[in-house]
């Protein structure tokens, strides 16, 4: 291993890494910032727990009153706050390196509103016919089929970067309108299950229906996107010297997007159409290390964990006893924040 005043290089026989010591030292600034938000989300509600009690109540040696509201109640619903909000950031940082458009997200290219589509499809005609583990199969399939069609519309004689945002914002519109004709025309129920949805939240939710089933998507396929998204970086130089180098560039730009996708419709699938966290995510991070998605991407990870989990806790306690869902709140923030970065691209 060797050091530079910035640099650090990690080599063996296998593999040879160069880290920046500001990624470390951000990366380690936000995880505990994530931990620090996580506890005190945990403890914050109508029964108020303090940061000790949250700690011994997760590792199950709390009182038996603050151990059922712990780990029964809250800790589901944070974790997955985690998981989605860590996914979205992901997802739209690799959709932004691979698309080259500053305004690529799961939400301006479609994927959200496919997803969305695709699980509310889930819930009108299937709820009550096939298991709930199947949610995320459909709100996959939706978000492929969406990202599909929209690359398919974009085309003339090559893809711009604005036509296919402003394609994807339209076709998430008409599958929005799908998505409430389907609401409104069945059950009560499934007016209720889609509207939460639609907006946006992490509420209600359990392990076994929601962490547990959401939790082999992030383990594969964050892990995936990690090791792939090096060749990003060298495909930020070209396409030619991309291949000069060994780089098989259509083939690993099409994992990629499978990747994101897939990520993402399993994101929305349990925590609802919650936009514009892998649009603000990968930007935060951009301007904390930089362009190199070797530090984008876990950077992209914490900061959407962090926009979520922050989101969610003011939508449950700032309007008590009325639950808010976390959508909302990012919507507020990230409206304007893509208007911002539209009007900034506009002459491209």
């Amino acid at each position: 291993m060797t050091t530079s005043s910035k640099y650090m290089t990690v080599r063996s026989k296998a593999y040879s890494f160069l880290v920046s010591k500001k990624a470390i030292i951000v990366s380690l600034a936000l995880f505990i910032a994530v931990i620090v938000i996580f506890i005190l989300s945990t403890g914050i509600g109508s029964v108020y727990i303090t940061p000790i009690q949250v700690i011994r109540s997760i590792f199950g040696s709390g009182e038996d009153s603050n151990m059922m509201i712990v780990r029964s109640l809250r800790l589901p619903r944070i974790v997955i706050a985690v998981l989605v909000g860590a996914a979205l950031a992901v997802a739209g940082a690799l959709l932004q390196g691979v698309i080259r458009n500053p305004l690529a997200s799961p939400d301006t290219v479609g994927i959200t509103g496919g997803a969305t589509l695709g699980a509310v499809s889930f819930f009108y005609f299937f709820s009550d016919k096939i298991s709930i583990h199947l949610l995320p199969v459909f709100a996959v399939a939706g978000a492929f089929a969406a990202a599909l069609i929209v690359y398919v519309l974009s085309w003339k004689q090559g893809v711009t970067p604005l036509r296919l945002v402003l394609i994807g914002i339209g076709f998430s519109a008409a599958m929005s309108a799908l998505s409430y004709m389907m609401m409104i025309s069945g059950p009560i129920i499934l007016a209720n299950q889609s509207m939460t949805f639609m907006t946006g939240s992490v509420y209600g939710v359990s392990w076994a229906k929601s962490v547990i089933p959401l939790l082999p998507w992030i383990v594969v396929l964050l892990p995936l996107m990690f090791v792939y998204s090096r060749h990003i970086n060298i495909q930020e130089f070209g396409e030619d010297i991309a291949r000069s180098v060994g780089s098989h560039v259509q083939r690993q730009r099409f994992l990629l997007l499978i990747f994101s996708v897939a990520l993402a419709g399993a994101a929305v699938a349990f925590g609802g159409a919650i936009g514009f966290i892998g649009l603000m995510g990968p930007h935060i991070a951009r301007k904390l290390v930089g362009p190199s998605f070797g530090a984008l991407l876990p950077v992209s990870a914490l900061m959407g964990a962090i926009v979520l989990l922050v989101a969610d806790l003011i939508g449950r306690t700032i309007f008590t006893p009325l639950d808010i869902p976390a959508g909302v709140f990012t919507a507020c923030i990230g409206a304007p924040f893509f208007v911002y970065l539209l009007y900034r691209t506009r002459n491209r």
